[in-house]
């Protein structure tokens, strides 16, 4: 597809999606991205999320999980490949920026929030 004619129109290339051109990005694969969604649902039926944001850099991607849309987020689960080797490219911050969790595995990252929806549940 990369140089045929689109529509019609003389002189126009059809790139295909995404761009090979743009720079590499972090993403989550289907299998993080559902694991951080099956709790994302759970904290919005439990009435403590409200909105969700998500970015994908050229280093970083994130997951920002908010109460209200106007605020900070509540929490936010990154993943930095960079640090695979380190001490692990997942990483949860707390509402004030704060590093709550740090690992290798994101299960061992989401297990605070986890721990904090089996609370509400029960409560």
């Amino acid at each position: 597809m990369g140089g045929a004619d689109a529509g019609g129109a003389s002189g126009s290339t059809v790139l295909s999606f995404p761009n090979p051109r743009s720079e590499p990005q972090v993403a989550f694969d289907r299998l993080e991205l559902m694991r951080i969604l099956d709790l994302y649902g759970r904290m919005v039926a439990a009435g403590e999320w409200r909105d969700y944001a998500m970015n994908f850099g050229k280093d970083a991607a994130s997951f920002s999980a908010f109460r209200r849309t106007a605020e900070r987020p509540t929490a936010r689960i990154e993943k930095r490949p960079a640090l695979r080797g380190k001490q692990g490219m997942w990483t949860l911050y707390g509402e004030a920026g704060q590093v709550l969790k740090r690992g290798h595995e994101l299960a061992g990252v989401l297990f605070p929030l986890e721990r904090r929806l089996l609370k509400l549940v029960e409560d």
